[in-house]
C-alpha cells in the first residue's frame, strides 16, 4: 500500500509492523510541517494516525475506506520529533471496522489519540 500512497511517502512514513487489524508506523516531523508557533500542524499527527488506521484496516485483504475519524491532542509535537503510531482494531464486522490509534513521541509520551471507523468493501485489495 505504501508504494501507491504518495501522501504517506511525502510524510516520510516508515512501516514498522503490520498484522491483520494492526499497524505500527514511524515518521520524523520536519520543519515544513510546523505552524506559525513552531509546533507541528495538527494535520500531521492526524495524517500519521489516519495512515496507520488505513494500513491496519486494509491488512485483511479487502479495501476499507474511512468514514469517520476524530483525534484528541494531548501534547505538542515539534520539528525533529519522531512519532510512532500504533493502530489497533477494536471491532470488525462484515461492513464496519472500528480502530484506535495511539501516537507517541520518541520519549514514549503520548501526543494524540485517534478513533476511526472504516467501511469494509467486498473488493479484494489488489496492489
Amino acid at each position: 500500500m505504501l508504494d501507491n500512497d504518495a501522501f504517506s511517502q511525502w510524510l516520510g512514513i516508515e512501516v514498522i509492523d503490520v498484522d491483520p487489524g494492526y499497524c505500527k508506523l514511524r515518521m520524523e516531523v520536519r520543519q515544513e510541517m510546523t505552524n506559525g508557533f513552531h509546533v507541528a500542524h495538527g494535520g500531521i499527527a492526524f495524517s500519521l494516525a489516519d495512515s496507520a488506521m488505513a494500513f491496519a484496516a486494509n491488512s485483511h485483504g479487502r479495501i476499507a475506506m474511512s468514514v469517520e475519524n476524530s483525534i484528541s491532542y494531548t501534547d505538542k509535537v515539534s520539528a525533529g520529533d519522531n512519532l510512532i503510531a500504533i493502530a489497533e482494531e477494536l471491532s470488525a464486522s462484515n461492513r464496519i471496522g472500528h480502530y484506535r490509534v495511539s501516537v507517541m513521541n520518541q520519549k514514549s509520551e503520548y501526543v494524540a489519540y485517534f478513533n476511526g471507523t472504516v467501511y469494509r468493501t467486498q473488493k479484494d485489495l489488489n496492489l
